[in-house]
């Protein structure tokens, strides 16, 4: 009998899904489903907000996708639609809640959802950041108990846990090597092929999706204390008085120092994936110690760098009351739109409780998600002095700006927690 020709369903399409849409999209036939209806009409008329998508090659999956050549890539929103497939993978995100622990919802939605349509030998795969077990435990039984069907027996799973860099255009999907499982030996090397077909940097064949689901929240979890670490060095040296970044470029002329920098720690993955990791290790009744405390040192970052500014102000005489401060950078990353879980609100509502008025400016930000998301009205130009500017994000156009123009007076107090401006115009930087 001839094998059935891969369908594949993409569900998903933010900074993960929509390039690996495309990506399977030169090869199969692929279909990228999205809940957000406007989300779907953008990306039918090739247009991407996020700037991962390589617009070129977008084009020319969509234009395959309506000549039916056996790959290509179309958009839709209608679940009906992807009864037609026999691989699913899921790149729904995974936040935390208020009280910092996993929100499985869009996950489990997107599952009970997919067992609607589920049908015996599909194949669902899983790229969104989990803790180890939650494929097994807490999405196979959704899709069981939705679709009627049997797992290992009627349809199986797979994980291969997502690498994306936001607005990295050097390490893309397929230059970055892919971990890749699956709930029997057989699907696991099925998983392993469909991505070796696009992963030109190769693939890592996990022995269990256990194993996957533990390598994807290590792999951030490792960065997260190692930042924890030049934080708190940031933290202890100014109380020394002496720049961090001089003792790191010191430090770092020994082969074997790893140079980390201080800075705030945001974003899709690393602010979000060592909780994941705590969240199951308590649940197995283990407290974890080193995750969780550096957590807590990078998560009081944005508090530092406020009070740090304040305490600069007063040093130079300034009425703190009503000051103006500008905060040039909202995303969570240089040179990307991407302000998920962003520090740099921790930054601005600090200093909006000591009374004073703050702009935040980012070229690079798309002013109604911050407005959405943080209830925050983004400057769009700069025309103010103020009394404090505090570089939080490393864009490239802030290197062309005019401090000198932007400061009121040789009292303005500017704080660079990237390392990133001259020295000569920074009072203090992490």
């Amino acid at each position: 009998m001839e094998p059935v020709p891969y369908k594949i369903a993409v569900i998903g399409l933010g900074y993960v899904g929509l390039p690996l849409a495309i990506e399977f999209g030169k090869h199969y036939n692929v279909v990228g489903f999205d809940i957000n209806s406007a989300r779907i009409a953008e990306l039918k008329t090739g247009k991407d907000h996020t700037q991962e998508a390589d617009l070129e090659a977008l084009a020319a999956v969509i234009a395959a996708g309506k000549q039916e050549t056996g790959s290509g890539l179309q958009f839709s929103d209608d679940v009906a639609v992807l009864a037609a497939c026999n691989i699913y993978i899921v790149t729904v995100p995974t936040p935390l809640n208020r009280f910092k622990s996993p929100d499985l919802g869009p996950l489990l939605q997107a599952s009970e959802m997919l067992g609607h349509v589920l049908k015996k030998g599909d194949l669902v795969i899983y790229e969104s950041t989990v803790y180890p077990g939650c494929t097994e435990e807490d999405c196979v039984p959704v899709l069981e108990n939705t679709s009627g069907l049997k797992f290992n027996t009627d349809f199986f799973c797979g994980y291969s846990p997502e690498r994306i860099n936001p607005g990295d255009k050097v390490n893309t999907l397929a230059n970055i090597k892919k971990v890749t499982s699956g709930s029997t030996p057989e699907i696991a090397a099925r998983v392993d092929e469909l991505y070796k077909s696009i992963i030109t940097a190769g693939t890592h064949k996990a022995p269990s999706i256990k194993v996957a689901e533990a390598s994807k929240a290590i792999e951030n979890a490792q960065r997260d204390v190692n930042i924890s670490f030049v934080n708190e060095l940031a933290l202890i040296f100014d109380r020394m008085n002496i720049d961090t970044m001089d003792v790191i470029e010191a430090a770092a002329t020994k082969w074997n120092f790893l140079k980390y920098r201080p800075g705030l720690v945001g974003g899709h993955c690393i602010g979000v994936d060592p909780y994941y990791l705590a969240h199951k290790a308590e649940a197995l009744g283990y407290h974890p110690q080193v995750i969780l405390s550096g957590r807590r040192v990078n998560d009081n970052m944005g508090m530092f760098v406020a009070n740090k500014v304040i305490k600069l102000m007063i040093k130079k005489g300034h009425k703190i009351e009503g000051a103006r401060a500008l905060i040039l950078g909202i995303t969570f990353k240089e040179n990307c739109p991407d302000i998920r879980n962003s520090r740099v609100i921790d930054i601005y509502r600090e200093l909006k409780e000591f009374g004073l008025n703050v702009d935040v400016y980012d070229p690079h930000a798309l002013p109604a998600v911050v407005e959405r998301e943080y209830e925050l009205t983004l400057k769009q130009t700069l025309n103010n002095r103020y009394d404090a500017i505090i570089l939080t994000v490393a864009h490239q156009e802030f290197k062309l700006l005019d401090l000198g123009a932007l400061k009121d007076g040789q009292k303005a107090v500017v704080f660079d927690t990237k390392a990133f401006l001259d020295r000569e115009w920074v009072d203090a930087r992490l």
